[in-house]
């Protein structure tokens, strides 16, 4: 809508925001509204709620599988708007992982890697902080009746509102956790790279973030109990340096907590965010190799050319059709490639 006036003007400064810095802002906002309702989801059920008197007793958390089901479903709501409000700038990676397996396979800049990185990490700590203004009130309290003081580097409900730990039956081991970590990321990234897929069954309507939401949702009921299902280093890393200098000790960092008949873990810090890395390269290649590819070899089968094409400007016409007999079922004509190219339909 460019009736709408800039609220910097239109002098220089906006010149400079329609490339990289631009994108920057757009994904430290995005990652700061994933983490304002993601952590936000958490802080209802862990403080919220048992506070302000709406559960059997001020500490009462996790009773039963509906807080579960509460924080798989907040965590889904909250990826989708982040990458509705920051799609249409940068992508919305708003993940770390996303980033780098869309720079080993989807063609993405290198050279942005690592400023996306501190982008995401950033607007990770500032939306896990305004949870944390939000909700102070009840974290104190459920502290206080816990008698899990945060300075005690004992208080691991109420850090678990801003980053992740694994269960205690993996009793402190490392590969647990981060088999769990790169599963999870790997089925995160083959449905991400699905739903955008325009030569597969690609969501339309502009209802891609809702599904990438329902596919975050999928990995929480499925394999979240086991570490919190990061699968995002920003969302973790982000809110646990915050939790850290917020008071919360060795718990944040490194990520050591001992309990006689809970969870124990030590120096844990860096699972969520190398498992992440590892998962999303895999599951990127692991769609290529038995979808993509298929995909690849039956478009260009259709178009009857040699060598590669460009997977954004494929388009079938009924001459392809004929010389290849008519075999290719259902071959999408996209308007735009995986990495989001943008082609203008020619009617």
């Amino acid at each position: 809508m460019a009736d709408i006036t800039p609220l910097r003007g239109e002098g220089r400064t906006v010149g400079r925001i329609t490339g990289i810095w631009g994108e920057l802002l757009s994904e430290f906002f995005g990652t700061f509204v994933l983490l304002a309702f993601g952590d936000g989801v958490v802080a209802v059920a862990v403080a919220g709620l048992p506070g302000s008197g709406r559960a059997a007793t001020p500490t009462t958390i996790f009773l039963a599988s509906g807080d579960w089901l509460l924080i798989t479903w907040g965590w889904a709501m909250a990826v989708a708007m982040g990458v509705w409000v920051a799609g249409g700038v940068s992508g919305a990676h708003i993940n770390p992982a996303v980033t780098l397996a869309f720079a080993v396979r989807r063609k993405f800049s290198w050279a942005k890697v690592l400023p996306y990185w501190i982008a995401q990490v950033f607007g990770a700590f500032v939306g896990a902080a305004l949870v944390w203004l939000v909700y102070d009130n009840a974290i104190n309290q459920f502290n206080f009746i816990a008698r899990t003081p945060k300075s005690g580097g004992q208080a691991l409900s109420t850090f678990s509102i801003f980053a992740t730990f694994p269960a205690g039956y993996f009793h402190g081991g490392y590969a647990g956790p981060l088999i769990d970590q790169i599963v999870g990321t790997a089925f995160l990234l083959i449905f991400v790279v699905a739903i955008i897929d325009l030569r597969n069954t690609a969501v339309g309507s502009n209802l891609a973030p809702l599904a990438i939401g329902l596919a975050v949702a999928a990995v929480g009921m499925s394999y979240g109990p086991n570490a919190g299902y990061a699968i995002n280093p920003a969302r973790d890393f982000g809110p646990r340096l915050l939790a850290y200098f917020g008071g919360w000790g060795r718990v944040a960092m490194p990520g050591t907590y001992h309990a006689p008949l809970g969870p124990n873990f030590t120096g844990y810090f860096w699972i969520p965010i190398v498992g992440p890395l590892i998962g999303a390269v895999i599951g990127v290649l692991l769609y290529d190799l038995f979808i993509g590819d298929v995909l690849h070899a039956r478009l260009k089968k259709t178009e009857d050319v040699a060598g590669p094409i460009p997977e954004s400007q494929l388009r079938e016409t009924p001459q392809a059709t004929a010389q290849s007999g008519g075999t290719i079922p259902e071959t999408r004509q996209p308007d735009q490639s995986e990495t989001g190219t943008r082609q203008t339909r020619r009617e």
